[in-house]
């Protein structure tokens, strides 16, 4: 008998092969409690994060994340409609060799390509914007990375040209910072991402848009973005309608995107819009699992996974060639305009700066609606020169004492020339007010902030 060729033993043996039944883990649903699934038979093979396919009854596997245990049964979320799930339904999960070894376990994992560059995508890393499949990167990183050995990460890089003049002049941005912006519904903190997004100088931004309204999503893209700021960005949407997994997965796909051009050596952009709609999903998800509400119904995991997720953000590791940066840029939807709600709060505690948008300030004309005086970047000292540091203190101290007058000058309680340095600042501060304001398309280089700002304080001085 004559030895069958190589390729057609190849042939042969691939076809063999795809008729194997695949092998695979089992379990079955035993209860549905609000977004909660508990399931038996799968805790041997499973931990907490690692995911599996549970079956509706029309034939349809959605995907679910295992969130906790109650003894041997595991408690599960969904990351899609749990429409036509109930008890007895087949829960199961692919396994691989070695036996044992299940293929959605250990959490999951993106293969994020540069070709990501200018697409709009879903947190499962799934094209959302109709221009056909993803290119697949070679390798997969893991979206539950843990943050960068502190003693092996690069220093914070030189100053950031945002291409705003307030955030330039008052809240001036190193390469690799993170800043907090703090607002209110409607205060216009999608606008200032956008400018961020088209006017920044580095090589790729990265947008996370966390239980963004549907509504607003294409106007987002095409009015505030726009083609020019799309072309050079990565946009993660999850939206408010979505379940909360797919909401906390927002936050965390987009930073591994950004981690995968930082780990480049590039200079990322990362913004993401909210943190508290972040943190309002794993609210969702911490009290599904059965975790108590602590502070204004916060569990306690909320606060242990800010950290985890915002000290990603950063340099990359110290190397010869030089060091990516993931410049953080984190929008905060503090409650009823108040700053110390306990995310607020959280958040300003990791973060290396905030950036407060007043609602007084956007009535009244001003965009962006920045409140220079409650303001603050950590790194200022070190990245300005001693003149631009000079410049924006002078500033800042004509702007408070103009503040602290504006009541009294209201009622006519003060009269010009009882106190010079007051008059100097009823001058001068609405010359600065006007060097703020900013157009949504206009961009201001940081050499032409400062420029304009002490332009601002010398052409009203008086000789």
């Amino acid at each position: 008998m004559r030895e069958m060729p190589a390729p057609k033993r190849w042939e042969a043996a691939q076809a063999a092969i795809a008729e194997l039944t695949p092998l695979h883990f089992e379990g079955q649903i035993t209860a549905i409690s609000g977004l909660c699934i508990e399931v038996q038979g799968l805790s041997h093979a499973l931990g907490v994060g690692d995911r599996f396919f549970v079956r509706a009854r029309d034939g349809v596997d959605v995907t679910s994340e295992i969130v906790g245990f109650h003894g041997d049964v595991a408690r599960a979320m969904a990351f899609g409609p749990t429409t036509g799930l109930g008890p007895g339904g087949l829960a199961w999960l692919p396994c691989h060799l070695p036996l044992g070894r299940a293929g959605a376990a250990g959490g999951a994992r993106l293969h994020v390509d540069d070709g990501w560059i200018g697409r709009v995508v879903d947190p499962l890393g799934r094209p959302m914007d109709g221009h056909g499949p993803l290119p697949r990167g070679t390798s997969a990183q893991p979206v539950r990375a843990t943050p960068l050995e502190p003693t092996r990460r690069a220093r914070l890089g030189p100053r950031l040209d945002l291409g705003v003049r307030v955030m330039n002049s008052f809240t001036t941005c190193r390469q690799g910072q993170r800043l907090g912006l703090f607002a209110g519904s409607g205060v216009g903190k999608s606008t200032l991402m956008a400018m961020l997004a088209q006017h920044t100088e580095c090589d790729v931004a990265v947008l996370a848009l966390v239980g963004e309204r549907g509504r607003e999503v294409r106007e987002f893209l095409e009015d505030d973005l726009g083609a020019a700021g799309l072309a050079r960005s990565v946009v993660v949407i999850a939206t408010s309608d979505q379940p909360p997994l797919m909401r906390r997965e927002a936050a965390y796909a987009a930073m591994t995107v950004a981690e995968h051009f930082r780990d480049k050596g590039r200079s990322v952009l990362l913004m993401m819009d909210s943190v508290t709609r972040f943190c309002l999903a794993l609210r969702e998800i911490g009290l599904s699992a059965g975790e108590p509400p602590a502070t204004r119904g916060y569990p306690p995991s909320v606060f242990a996974e800010l950290p985890r997720l915002l000290e990603r953000a950063g340099p990359g590791l110290d190397r010869p060639e030089g060091a990516g940066q993931i410049t953080g840029l984190f929008t905060v939807l503090v409650e009823g305009d108040d700053h110390n709600e306990p995310v607020a709060d959280a958040v300003r505690g990791i973060l290396d700066g905030h950036v407060i948008m007043d609602r007084k300030i956007g009535e009244a004309g001003r965009y962006p609606a920045v409140d220079v005086l409650r303001s603050m970047s950590r790194t200022v000292p070190g990245c300005n020169s001693s003149a631009e540091n000079a410049l924006t203190r002078r500033a800042r101290g004509i702007l408070a004492l103009q503040a602290d007058m504006a009541d009294l000058v209201r009622l006519g309680a003060y009269r010009a020339g009882t106190d010079p340095a007051v008059d100097e600042a009823l001058r001068i501060a609405p010359a600065i007010e006007a060097m703020l304001r900013q157009g949504k398309g206009e961009r201001s280089s940081l050499d032409e902030s400062f420029d304009l700002l002490r332009a601002a304080l010398e052409t009203h001085e008086v000789n």
